[in-house]
């Protein structure tokens, strides 16, 4: 028996729940479609939201043949196969499902028939194309965004379910909102849990108790393959840079579901430096420790140091001094703003003889000594701008002014 999500895919336009900027009365995808009109495209958003189910109306509405390649698993022999056969018909689609999982031998072959447009592609990704797809497909295509699924349309998706099931079917509020909750904003997801809970109700009534007892646990949408594990990586950082430990927290919390410590560990390491620097440079030393514990005993365990840590990065004063002054002076390098050393600088003076350029700084008082050290082009140039966010970055920014004031005085 076919699974209830696929006896109830859309074969038409209307039937498509979401996506109206696309599929809509004023959606851009109709739009062409009623114009005949079909540029090879790419569709890209969260899984379960329409992707495949649009690319299959679109060949229904315009009657167009197509088969399926999905990149990560069919080889070259099939899309070989497919392309021959598209040679029998005026147009033909090609829907390829992954397309950022495509290998190069694969895309290679793919190009010229997309170009010549004896291929018509329907790219499918759950990844932002502009970071994943090869840029010589995909400047030969349209790229559209699906949007995530509203509530609204999830109930929609509930109650047709409902009534394909058993039309006296009914539901209580509490129950749909969990169960639209648990599935995360997928459609299959929703209908497969609609299908399992309505086999246990009685007196054909879903109610919450229903749901909880088959649907224990949530479905977490951060796939780190996806857009989403990286939005959330986003929003980590920058809910410890906002100093919201709550938010925080939550989003530490997402990560840890999707079982990758590395990239957490490693983004945190990260975070101390840019955007706690010199406010707290103890900091980057005790997120090290406690990343080292965390990958050292592993999950569950690892969400103990994680979590004691990440409070601590919240609540820490903040300063991003020196992430900005590394910046500028990478870009005075990029632009060719530079310059020979100063020639007291340069080791040689050590193997000649002729030391007396160079003054050692040890040798005078607070081991400072008034000489230059930047190129002559640049020997005026300030990135360093320091903050008032600590008591330690007060005190560097005194013995900084300090410093500057003494070489004003030269």
């Amino acid at each position: 028996m076919e699974p209830l999500a696929y006896q109830l895919r859309p074969h038409t336009l209307d039937e498509i729940v979401g996506q109206k900027h696309l599929v809509g009365k004023d959606g851009v995808i109709r739009k062409l479609l009623e114009k005949d009109q079909l540029p090879s495209m790419i569709l890209y958003g969260k899984p379960g939201i329409g992707k495949t189910t649009i690319a299959n109306v679109i060949c229904e509405y315009l009657n167009i043949p197509f088969e399926n390649f999905n990149a990560s698993t069919d080889n070259k022999a099939k899309l070989t196969s497919s392309i021959e056969k598209g040679k029998d018909y005026s147009r033909f689609v090609l829907i390829v499902d992954e397309i950022h999982r495509m290998k190069k031998d694969i895309q290679d072959y793919l190009l010229p028939h997309v170009e010549k447009g004896s291929i018509i592609m329907i790219g499918i990704t759950t990844i932002n194309p502009y970071h994943s797809v090869n840029p010589a497909i995909r400047s030969r295509c349209l790229v559209f965004k699906l949007q995530d699924l509203e509530d609204k349309d999830l109930e929609i998706i509930i109650e047709r379910s409902m009534k394909y099931l058993n039309p006296q079917l009914t539901i209580e509020d509490k129950a749909k909102k969990y169960l639209i909750q648990t599935s995360n904003g997928e459609v299959r997801s929703l209908i497969n849990g609609i299908q399992n809970v309505a086999c246990i109700c009685v007196d054909n009534k879903i109610t919450y108790e229903d749901c909880k007892a088959l649907i224990q646990k949530g479905v977490i949408g951060i796939d780190k393959n996806e857009d989403s594990y990286y939005d959330t990586l986003s929003g980590l950082q920058k809910s410890i840079r906002g100093s919201d430990v709550n938010a925080s927290l939550h989003y530490l919390a997402k990560l840890l579901a999707s079982d990758d410590l590395v990239s957490l560990t490693r983004r945190l390491c990260v975070i101390a430096y840019e955007d706690i620097g010199l406010a707290n440079p103890s900091m980057g030393p005790k997120v090290k420790a406690a990343c080292d514990v965390a990958l050292d005993v592993g999950l569950p365990e690892a969400i103990i140091p994680l979590g004691t840590i990440v409070c601590d990065m919240a609540l820490s004063p903040k300063s991003n001094s020196a992430y900005l002054a590394i910046h500028a002076a990478l870009d005075d390098i990029e632009k060719g703003n530079s310059g020979p050393l100063p020639p007291h600088l340069k080791n040689t003076y050590a193997y000649d003889g002729n030391t007396d350029h160079y003054l050692y700084p040890h040798d005078y008082p607070g081991a400072w000594v008034n000489q230059q050290y930047l190129p002559d082009k640049i020997k005026d140039a300030k990135y360093y701008i320091p903050k008032d966010s600590s008591k330690y970055e007060e005190a560097l920014k005194m013995r900084y002014e300090a410093i500057l004031k003494a070489q004003n005085k030269k």
